[in-house]
This record gives C-alpha cells, sequence and structure tokens, in this order.
C-alpha cells in the first residue's frame, strides 16, 4: 500500500477555501488566482482519491471526506508554522524569576514552560510558589521579574489572565459538608481566612470548626479528598472527586478573586518578554478547557 504524501501548501490553500467557503475569495487570501487555486484543490483531491467540496451557484461546501480533513489540516499547518517560528527565532539566554501560586503549577506553569523551552533552551527559569501579597512586593523590589497572583480586593493595575472565584469544596464519596459544625480546612493566611472564608459561613449562619490547616492548595485538597473537611479552593483548581458547594446547597462563592499578572517594569529582557507570552498562553488554553 502506497503512503500518502500531502504538502502543506495544498493544505493551507484547503483551509482557506472551508474558511472562504468561496475559490475566488481564497484566492486573495493565500495570494494566488483563482485558477492556480482551482489546481491545487484538485492536486489535493487527487492525493486523497476524493472529493473535498461540492462546487454550488455560490461557492462550495465540504464533502464527509473534507470534513473529516479539516481537523487534520490545522494541527499539520500548525505544526508547521511553530517549528518554523521556533527555528528563525533568535535564542534567549538569561534568568527568568517567577512567582505564582502553588495551585497553577501543574495547570499553567508546566504548560507554559513546556511551550517556553522549546523555544529557548538557554534560559534559566526559576519559580517560587508562595503568598500573592510576598509575590507582589518582590516584584517591586526586584527579586521577581513576573508575579502570578491572586488579587481579591483593591485590584491593582496588573493584567488579569482570568477570574477564578474561590469556592467551598467537598467530596463527592462523602457527605461531610452535612456534618454540623461544618469541619473545614484553611490557609494559615488569617487575614483572608477572617476576611472572607470564614465570613461567607457566618454570613449563611453555618456553624463551623476548623479541623485543618496547610500553607498550600495541595494540603486542602488532601483534607477534602480524605473526607476530613470541606476546603476553600480556586473554583479552576477542584480534583475530579471533590465537587463545588453551590448555592443550592447553602453555601456559593467565597470571593471573586482575580489571576493577575504582574512585571518588574526594569525586567525588559526578550526571555521575559518571551516567558509573559507562554503564560499568557496557557491560562488561555486553561479557559478554554
Amino acid at each position: 500500500m502506497s503512503m500518502l504524501h500531502l504538502d502543506s501548501e495544498l493544505l493551507r490553500t484547503f483551509l482557506a477555501v472551508v474558511e472562504t467557503g468561496n475559490i475566488t475569495r481564497a484566492a486573495g487570501i493565500v495570494g494566488r488566482t483563482q485558477s492556480a487555486v482551482s489546481t491545487q484543490i484538485k492536486r489535493l483531491e487527487a492525493a486523497v482519491g476524493s472529493p473535498l467540496f461540492v462546487r454550488e451557484a455560490r461557492g462550495v461546501r465540504l464533502t464527509r471526506r473534507g470534513d473529516e480533513l479539516v481537523a487534520d489540516a490545522r494541527r499539520i499547518v500548525t505544526l508547521i508554522d511553530e517549528t518554523a517560528a521556533r527555528l528563525s527565532a533568535p535564542p534567549l539566554d538569561g534568568p527568568v524569576r517567577i512567582g505564582i501560586p502553588e495551585e497553577y503549577g501543574q495547570s499553567v506553569l508546566s504548560r507554559a514552560l513546556a511551550a517556553f523551552s522549546k523555544r529557548h533552551h538557554n534560559v534559566e527559569v526559576s519559580a517560587r510558589y508562595g503568598c500573592s501579597s510576598d509575590h507582589v512586593a518582590e516584584v517591586r523590589s526586584g527579586g521577581l521579574d513576573l508575579a502570578v497572583v491572586f488579587e481579591w480586593q483593591d485590584f491593582s493595575g496588573g493584567e488579569v489572565l482570568m477570574n477564578d472565584p474561590t469556592v467551598w469544596v467537598t467530596s463527592r464519596a462523602l457527605s461531610v459538608h452535612e456534618e454540623r459544625p461544618l469541619p473545614i480546612a484553611l490557609y494559615e493566611d488569617e487575614a483572608w481566612c477572617r476576611d472572607f472564608a470564614l465570613r461567607s459561613l457566618r454570613r449563611r449562619g453555618i456553624d463551623y470548626r476548623i479541623a485543618y490547616r496547610s500553607d498550600t492548595c495541595g494540603g486542602l485538597k488532601l483534607a477534602v479528598q480524605s473526607g476530613l473537611a470541606v476546603a476553600p479552593i480556586s473554583r479552576s483548581n477542584i480534583a475530579p472527586d471533590c465537587r463545588e458547594l453551590t448555592e443550592a446547597d447553602g453555601f456559593g462563592d467565597i470571593d471573586q478573586s482575580n489571576v493577575v499578572l504582574h512585571r518588574n517594569p526594569a525586567s525588559t529582557s526578550a526571555a521575559v518578554d518571551g516567558m509573559v507570552d507562554a503564560i499568557r498562553e496557557a491560562f488561555q488554553t486553561m479557559r478554554r478547557t
């Protein structure tokens, strides 16, 4: 059986026709004549052994085989473009120092580092997990180049990456949220717990007891998954075996946290620019999933 060879330029032309639904408009996008586009589509159809479009009075529409090709064509073209950009980009070096909440280490930072390292092999990246207020102070003092932080009040002029409210979370398998007094797990941050988490319970008239404390989101997740307590966790970080306690359960949002990117104005290197782009893209991807 012979192997099918697909020309990436034919795939680009194919996608232009898909997006416009018209040979003439597609020709304008790819910078070719209408007859050249028609010829390329015929070559692609010959390669796959099946018609990709049905010609109609006002344009074209995909056949079933053409519809099957769209996703693969987009993946191939995107991979080629990313590879070309990576190979043509000037190599970056130097340090990039990041502060980020621990709960975004796996979901965001790992994705950002993977994308960044493919393009820039010589950059030394250091990451610190910790309190948002500490990281903002370090950005201002020059100890960090970038900081991703939670802001639930006194919003700054930083770049808002997403809104990620904190909610009460319980185990799916256990009904610990029905116990009274309610066993809760809290962060060590006394001010936030007092002003937001505990106030939200008092506002709803829920009697509680503190069963566990931790300085990390991972610690709070452990308390919830084990059935020890319910805990305040950002909505994007709820574990699969846990669930949010909603208004229907008698709870609801604790705060309306924004996730905000701060940058040290003195950190002007291309490496820092590249990391900003990678972090921004990682959050955009997380919002779509």
